[in-house]
């Protein structure tokens, strides 16, 4: 299994040559689509692949245990957004009129920042790693309003977008919003220091039946995830699942 990173973002790709052509080709058949514009979107399973499916899986199931719950979802590293909108589809499924469900993204929007040395060598990225188009949180603004607008009581933003370095920006978050509850947290920001910056400030607001999601645990190409939750929390505390469609994502409900 050869190992790479995409020129313009630095993201890591584990796929064989072969996986690569393949991908290569889905997208090229994507892009240039022969479907009418209006029915382009309700054919976007033609082109999921397993991979991308069995996150959406991960995902739907996940939702599914925190509906029962009151609070916010908050998502420690957005990137591109696709976990948020998705998140977002699946709230106007299974409670469309429950305005308390604000969905809350946290990321540089510019890449890594606090690469240190308890993240080892394994994962080769500095800060600035993982980067998206310049102004690029405009744009997912604007996605999901319109999973809003596609949804009832669409006249009331239940998203927000935070930007900027997660270890000053989600402690304050937090205390500009005592008021919160933190039904689910999903931590895919990788690297050890904002990830320990994010459970020490989100902590205080989890309840029993409160869901955690975590992108690397247990990974060793980005150990400091573990590390910081060991280190918060205490691994010992906590019950780790995965399920079967998704290898690399994990979760634990808190009990």
């Amino acid at each position: 299994m050869d190992e790479m990173k995409t020129r313009r973002h630095d993201a890591i790709v584990l796929s064989s040559g072969d996986e690569r052509a393949a991908q290569a080709e889905m997208t090229a058949r994507l892009k240039e689509s022969p479907l009418p514009d209006d029915e382009l979107l309700a054919n976007l399973g033609l082109f999921l692949t397993s991979k991308t499916l069995s996150r959406i899986l991960f995902f739907a199931d996940i939702y599914k245990r925190i509906v029962e719950t009151h609070g916010i979802i908050v998502e420690f590293g957005v990137r591109w957004g696709q976990t948020l909108s998705l998140l977002s589809a699946l709230r106007g499924i299974h409670e469309p009129f429950n305005r308390h469900r604000r969905i809350v993204g946290f990321d540089t929007f510019e890449g890594f920042s606090g690469m240190s040395e308890v993240d080892g060598a394994n994962c080769r990225t500095v800060d600035g790693s993982f980067s998206v188009s310049p102004d690029y949180e405009a744009e997912l603004a604007r996605i999901l309003a319109l999973q809003e607008a596609l949804n009832p009581i669409s006249h009331l933003t239940k998203f927000e977008l935070i930007k900027g370095d997660a270890r000053d920006t989600v402690p304050a978050y937090f205390a500009a919003h005592p008021e919160s509850l933190v039904s689910l947290a999903i931590f895919d920001f990788d690297i050890y220091e904002p990830t320990k910056a994010a459970l020490e400030a989100v902590r205080p607001f989890l309840f029993k039946g409160s869901v955690l999601v975590f992108d690397e645990l247990a990974d060793d190409i980005f150990p400091g995830e573990t590390v910081a939750v060991r280190e918060v929390l205490g691994i010992d505390t906590l019950r780790i699942r995965r399920l079967p469609t998704a290898a690399r994502v994990s979760y634990a409900v808190i009990e």
